[in-house]
């Protein structure tokens, strides 16, 4: 089962650049309400062309489509500002993405 505790760890790893208790930009958007929220949307935040050309392809980010940018962000979004390796474990994206859906 998904563990929002253990992907409240997991974020430890994700909070050089981003923030999910409140709506604060840094290096990377905010991720307040991810889960189901518009791709390349956070107010203020200057995406990447390759970042909005992907939001013209994929809506929203759903589990799915977290599970595999989570897993290899280069991969589903080449040229984007993430400079992130990516979570090589299932466990651990299905757990951040449990975590993240506590933050609305």
């Amino acid at each position: 089962d998904d563990d929002a505790a253990e992907g409240k760890i997991v974020f430890k790893k994700c909070m050089a650049c981003h923030t999910a208790n409140d709506k604060t930009n840094k290096v990377g958007p905010h991720l307040v309400g991810i889960v189901g929220r518009p791709v390349a949307s956070v107010e203020g935040y200057k995406y990447s062309e390759s970042m909005t050309a992907h939001a013209a392809t994929v809506a929203v980010w759903d589990e799915a489509g977290l599970q595999a940018y989570l897993e290899n962000p280069k991969a589903v979004v080449p040229t984007s500002k993430m400079a992130f390796a990516g979570l090589k474990k299932e466990d651990e994206r299905a757990d951040l993405i449990a975590f993240l859906k506590t933050k609305m």
